[in-house]
């Protein structure tokens, strides 16, 4: 049975220190991921866990969800040391994970999903529907055990998240990034969820390096720099400013005014774009235009037609109206391959699905989409000898923190 085991809910019931880390060291090919973390983490507190892209923040609480095993150090749950071998143990030991990408089947509903693994609790019918029902009502989640998945926006996927941990009787949940895929009043309801669970006695590790988040719903925050934590501090404390001089281990530059980088170039134009919807148009008379220079910020709630407004502009959707140019060419019908060609990137908001191959190495996704361009072919074929030193330019210049190109794309942190 996928459960926390009795005799551990009482232990962390009774301990003030519910996790503590010593000596914590994980090595992977080339790189060392952690090297003598430690830290304490109380009973009923949000403790967060900040550092750069690449600290080894998330590698850490793999290590202490039993996803992947420490090379060395130890790890006491509840005043006592444990070996995680895998998440069934970690469960076992009542600690959750909600992972920075959810582990979510769009196709099943709610209860599906949160029973899927944990069968013999409270079996797959009536009974999971109560339980489910009560962790939502006691935790403030307003979940509908029988939506769809698919239906449900990224704040309410996140609370299914929550709620499968909590069914499972998690009294300890980490959270990988959790504000990553938020808007700001999403933001508001997940620290507003974090305090019902903290008033219940739970307690939640936090791990982000959105430092303004953090100082507003963390009891403590442990920094971690280059794999190694480097203090533990109390948000009162200390600023964003020190925090993060404290990630990077150096003063921060004092920013400056500088000239507006902003052109009279228009680059690209956008005029009347309309998609039409199902039951209403997605895109409805939309213009806009940029600069040479220029960051054009484009707001709004997630699902009223951001993303489908940039599918357009990469020709990844037909418009049913309107026109787009591109220095002062139109390209209104071009495809995505020449549109890249010409110039135009794209960062798609799910790296995992539409952006990257997780299991090939960085070298080839690096030629990913570009596969028609220098240094990628050579001729009719691809320059693999001009990609793979293409691949090492990126890797110096933007500090990409990876033993090599040669690894895979979903070894790397998500910053990296």
């Amino acid at each position: 049975m996928t459960a926390t085991a009795p005799d551990v809910e009482r232990a962390l019931e009774d301990s003030d220190y519910v996790v503590e880390l010593e000596g914590i060291t994980k090595r992977f090919p080339g790189v060392v991921a952690n090297q003598d973390i430690e830290f304490k983490v109380r009973r009923g507190t949000v403790h967060a866990l900040v550092g750069e892209n690449g600290a080894g923040k998330s590698t850490l609480m793999k290590i202490l969800y039993g996803v992947q095993r420490p090379d060395e150090g130890t790890i006491t749950i509840g005043g006592s040391p444990v070996e995680l071998h895998s998440p069934s143990d970690a469960i076992a030991q009542g600690i959750g994970m909600v992972f920075q990408h959810f582990m979510l089947a769009d196709n099943l509903t709610v209860l599906e999903n949160v029973v899927l693994g944990a069968e013999k609790l409270h079996g797959i019918g009536s009974s999971a529907r109560q339980r489910i029902r009560e962790i939502s009502e006691e935790y403030n989640l307003d979940i509908d055990p029988d939506l769809l998945v698919a239906e449900l926006g990224v704040g309410a996927r996140q609370r299914v998240e929550i709620l499968k941990v909590l069914y499972r009787g998690a009294k300890i949940i980490i959270l990988d990034e959790p504000t990553a895929v938020l808007v700001p009043q999403e933001v508001d309801e997940l620290f507003d969820n974090l305090r019902e669970l903290k008033a219940e006695g739970l307690t939640v590790l936090f791990i982000s390096h959105k430092l303004d988040e953090v100082l507003r719903v963390a009891d403590t925050i442990t920094v971690i720099r280059r794999g190694t934590t480097v203090d533990t501090v109390s948000p009162q404390d200390v600023n964003a400013r020190q925090l993060a001089e404290l990630m990077v281990g150096s003063e921060l530059p004092t920013p400056q005014t500088e000239d507006s980088t902003v052109t009279e170039t228009e680059i690209l134009r956008v005029e009347n774009i309309v998609l039409k919807g199902a039951s209403r148009n997605v895109l409805d008379d939309v213009s806009l235009a940029i600069h040479a220079g220029e960051v054009v910020g484009i707001a709004g709630v997630e699902g009223n037609g951001q993303a489908e407004l940039v599918e357009v502009i990469m020709g990844m959707r037909d418009q049913d109206a309107g026109q787009i140019f591109l220095d002062g060419t139109e390209v209104s019908l071009w495809n995505t391959r020449r549109l890249r060609e010409a110039g135009i990137g794209f960062i798609p908001e799910d790296r995992h699905r539409h952006g990257l191959l997780l299991e090939a190495p960085l070298w080839e996704n690096r030629v990913l989409g570009h596969q028609t361009q220098k240094p990628n072919v050579k001729g009719m074929l691809i320059d693999a000898k001009g990609a793979r030193a293409d691949t090492e330019r990126i890797v110096a210049e933007y500090d990409v923190r990876t033993p090599g190109i040669d690894v895979t794309a979903g070894s790397l942190s998500g910053g990296n």
